[in-house]
């Protein structure tokens, strides 16, 4: 079916959840009265990303008060969004959720956690364990969180699943300089680009805005069709909010031209992936 995403770029402030859901919400309700069908927040949109220490502080169980309102919210509109999540074992993870008709219909927890330059998320949180896709009114999605998309298997894994729109929430700090662009833009479009084409799949990429911590996160959210071209973007560097609409036809056609997904071999991939398996462990 055809329908509008609501790209909700926003600044989270570092460590201060309930702001961060009061800015939600009001971005949320402008995506509702412009009559989007979801709306899509960045990784972390409920806590900032620099936590370090503070992560046992801002992390929430998926019946605290906080997701209990964003899940009452999305009796009006679907809402894919990220935060520090706590489970009853107080293990905690880097978490995507997908609201829908008042209800969690989806958790998604990072499976890639960077440690490296800027980043440390492997001292302060777990990994997640798998990559499913799952079904919701506007076809099957798949959610991802910002390093996930840098690993070819993840993509590769919610399409072979069955998704036809990928989901990606991102904090992603702007770094370099790439022919007189931002070096990460440059990177980022180049990634998402790829997976859309490679998969004939629909690419919704959010990220962040604003300094924390001294770095500065570059925004440039944007929509990628399944042909792999990029069909809109949202502002470098600031908070906004773009709406975007994706028809079915698109994704017909270009399935119908490109069968990729329809040709790929499982049983060659499992075979071989098995054999590497077996040498590596040797």
């Amino acid at each position: 079916m055809d329908f509008c995403v609501a790209l909700v770029q926003i600044k989270p402030k570092l460590g201060r959840v309930a702001d961060n859901l009061a800015l939600i919400q009001e971005q949320v309700e402008q995506a509702i009265l412009q009559q989007a069908d979801f709306a899509v927040l960045p990784e972390l949109a409920l806590t900032g990303y620099f936590l370090k220490d503070l992560v046992p502080e801002v992390a929430l169980t998926v019946y605290s008060p906080e997701i209990v309102a964003l899940q009452e919210l999305s009796k009006k509109i679907s809402i894919a969004v990220g935060f520090v999540e706590v489970t009853k074992d107080y293990q905690f993870y880097n978490s995507a959720a997908w609201f829908e008709d008042g209800e969690l219909k989806h958790l998604h927890r990072k499976v890639y956690l960077p440690t490296y330059g800027l980043f440390d998320e492997q001292r302060y949180l777990g990994h997640g364990d798998r990559f499913r896709a799952f079904d919701t009114k506007f076809g099957r999605m798949g959610l991802l969180v910002c390093e996930d998309m840098w690993h070819l298997s993840a993509p590769y894994l919610l399409a072979m699943d069955g998704a036809t729109t990928l989901v990606c929430l991102s904090s992603s700090p702007g770094r370099g300089v790439d022919d007189d662009e931002l070096g990460t833009a440059v990177a980022w479009r180049n990634l998402t680009t790829s997976a859309a084409r490679f998969l004939t799949c629909r690419v919704i990429y959010v990220n962040r805005a604003g300094f924390e911590d001294g770095v500065n996160f570059w925004g440039g959210s944007h929509v990628v069709a399944p042909s792999g071209k990029i069909v809109a973007t949202a502002p470098e560097f600031e908070p906004s909010l773009t709406l975007v609409t994706l028809t079915e036809t698109e994704l017909r056609r270009e399935r119908i031209t490109s069968p990729l997904v329809r040709d790929e071999n499982l049983c060659i991939t499992l075979q071989e992936l098995n054999r590497i398996s077996r040498e590596r462990s040797c």
